[in-house]
């Protein structure tokens, strides 16, 4: 199982240079400013504010597309049914549907402050090693059990993953089909499902007295290892002006 966030960390461009810290609170309070956007006549400049951070970025518009396919599924649920059941104002009709313009603008709010977040995010992930942004929150008071959990579920959703991959390759080559619902086929899917929860549990325990046994919970506070110059600082800047633009523009608008 690989997720692939780590795939671009090697690239050097300014983001990659940025202050993981700075870099965090900076484009998370943008994602918020996305957030709060309510207006048709913003969602141009959010379009050309998340592109230009993904050319900034360098990273391959096929790596974060590919990462959008799953989340996007969600999406096309909106976009399905939203228009036929949003709103009064009835634009044209579908046989015995209706599509009314409330829904569409809703969709169309809703599709891309959903791209533009969902881009930004893997941006922040994708620009740094999980390790180092792990290490960035904990810097910025992060309390060190979440750190620790978050990354420690993070690294074995690939243990879990290769397992469960193993176990359906075992199951395959022993003959089963999964292409065939039947009510033998459920049970042992369920079988499976609660083979790999059980293993989860015994690795979890196991992990969980391995660090005990060497100290885990009793070290010493850690030396920040981040250092920031001037250049930081004026990205920060940067976007936190930017995302205070979406901000006020929500307000002059009388959307926020």
């Amino acid at each position: 199982m690989k997720l692939g966030f780590d795939e671009y960390v090697h690239l050097d461009s300014p983001l990659h240079r940025w202050d993981p810290r700075y870099k965090f609170i900076g484009l998370m309070v943008l994602i918020f400013a996305f957030s709060f956007v309510r207006d048709l006549r913003i969602l141009p400049a959010m379009v050309v504010v998340t592109f230009a951070i993904l050319i900034i970025s360098r990273l391959p518009l096929s790596f974060i597309a590919a990462r959008l396919r799953y989340p996007s599924f969600f999406l096309l649920v909106v976009v399905l049914v939203l228009p036929f059941i949003s709103g009064h104002t009835v634009v044209m009709s579908i046989g015995p549907l209706d599509v009314r313009q409330e829904g569409l603008i809703s969709v169309l709010l809703i599709a891309t402050r959903f791209i533009s977040i969902l881009t930004i995010g893997l941006i922040i992930f994708s620009t740094a090693s999980f390790l180092t942004s792990i290490k960035a929150m904990r810097a910025l008071g992060l309390p060190a059990i979440l750190t620790d959990m978050t990354l420690l579920a993070f690294r074995y959703l690939y243990e879990i993953g290769d397992d469960l991959q193993r176990m359906r390759t075992a199951m395959w080559l022993r003959g089963f089909q999964a292409k065939r619902l039947s009510i033998h086929g459920l049970g042992i899917l369920s079988s499976l499902g609660g083979s790999v929860l059980v293993r989860s549990y015994e690795r979890s325990e196991g992990v969980y007295k391995a660090m005990i046994l060497r100290g885990y919970g009793h070290a010493g506070h850690t030396q920040d290892e981040f250092h920031a110059c001037s250049r930081d600082i004026v990205g920060l800047a940067l976007t936190l002006l930017v995302a205070a633009g979406f901000i006020i523009g929500g307000i002059l608008y009388g959307h926020i």
